[in-house]
């Protein structure tokens, strides 16, 4: 026996009164969802390329961090080798690659057994000193003598007091101590 097909009045209906279920979403990859959480072990437990550059100069010794800096440290992907990139001062190259040997055992002893297992050199200018980990302290300038204090005090004296005038009198001794 054939069966009819519904008409369009009793399709509507039926489609009307039965419920769908939605669409179902696959859950989103494993690595976007845990990638949070593993910076955040990593920032707490991890001694990443941060910790090298800090202690760069203990790792590595004065006379090689005069002439080096750690650049990135490159994690391999895939059982693939780890590298760290370090960039050196001009001709120091040839010998900063004559130690690469030692350099990568003073850095496994530091960041774990086999953390790193090739070393790139980059030559290229090394950051100045002041951003270093070790900034110089400033030095503090030497006061006004009276006669100066006192004509600039005359000279700010009809300034309504308040952070304006504070503001005025410092440049005001900056500018004084630069003409001496």
């Amino acid at each position: 026996m054939r069966r009819s097909l519904p008409t369009a009045e009793e399709a509507l209906r039926i489609l009307t009164s039965k419920r769908t279920r939605p669409q179902r979403r696959p859950p989103p990859p494993a690595g976007r969802a845990l990638n949070k959480t593993i910076k955040e072990l990593d920032a707490r437990f991890g001694q990443g390329p941060g910790a090298l550059a800090a202690r760069w100069r203990e790792i590595v010794g004065a006379e090689v961090a005069k002439r080096t800096e750690p650049v990135k440290l490159v994690r391999g992907r895939n059982g693939a080798p780890s590298s760290l990139e370090i960039r050196v001062a001009g001709p120091s190259a040839a010998v900063i690659q004559h130690q690469a040997h030692d350099i990568l055992a003073r850095v496994n002893l530091f960041l774990g057994a086999e953390a790193v297992q090739k070393l790139r050199i980059v030559q290229g200018p090394l950051r100045p000193a002041q951003q270093t980990a070790h900034p110089q302290p400033r030095k503090r300038a030497a006061p006004l003598d009276a006669a100066k204090e006192a004509e600039l005090a005359r000279g700010l004296a009809e300034a309504p007091d308040g952070p304006l005038k504070d503001a005025l009198t410092r440049l005001g001794r900056a500018v004084l101590r630069r003409q001496d």
